[in-house]
């Protein structure tokens, strides 16, 4: 059995109450987990997005391939049905929230959660992400 210390231990985050940052975590989670074509995280942005769904998906799909192909050490990403979250997802819903806002912190943690300097295109991407967020009326916030 495992105990409570363990999972909070394990998933110290809370999701977030952000139904745009949930649809962020939803994404990382089945992309991750599923593949890049995956038809959940598909549908999700479909329903979410309506007919304008493409770019936003898109720009999830080249983040989440940048965060993988620069990623010099494991990022743990909890199953879809969690109702917590781990700290590289915290880490990235925090990256995607500040992409724009605050570039300098968003690549300090990015650097420090994929355990490399060279972040500039995983920051570039994030960016990318987070303004189709925002022109679509859906600022990720965390």
């Amino acid at each position: 059995m495992t105990s409570t210390r363990t999972i909070t231990h394990t998933l110290p985050h809370t999701l977030p109450e952000d139904a745009d940052a949930r649809l962020v975590l939803f994404a990382i989670r089945r992309l991750g987990a599923h593949g890049l074509h995956d038809a959940c995280a598909a549908h999700a942005f479909v329903t979410a997005f309506g007919e304008a769904f493409r770019r936003p998906l898109v720009l999830m799909r080249a983040f989440m391939l940048d965060v993988a192909s620069t990623a010099a050490q494991p990022i743990a990403i909890a199953p879809c049905c969690c109702a917590r979250a781990t700290a590289s997802e915290a880490a990235l819903l925090d990256v995607l929230a500040r992409a724009e806002t605050s570039p300098e912190k968003a690549r300090l943690l990015l650097a420090d959660q994929l355990g490399t300097r060279a972040v500039d295109g995983v920051l570039a991407s994030a960016a990318a992400v987070a303004a189709a967020f925002a022109d679509a009326g859906r600022p990720i916030q965390c």
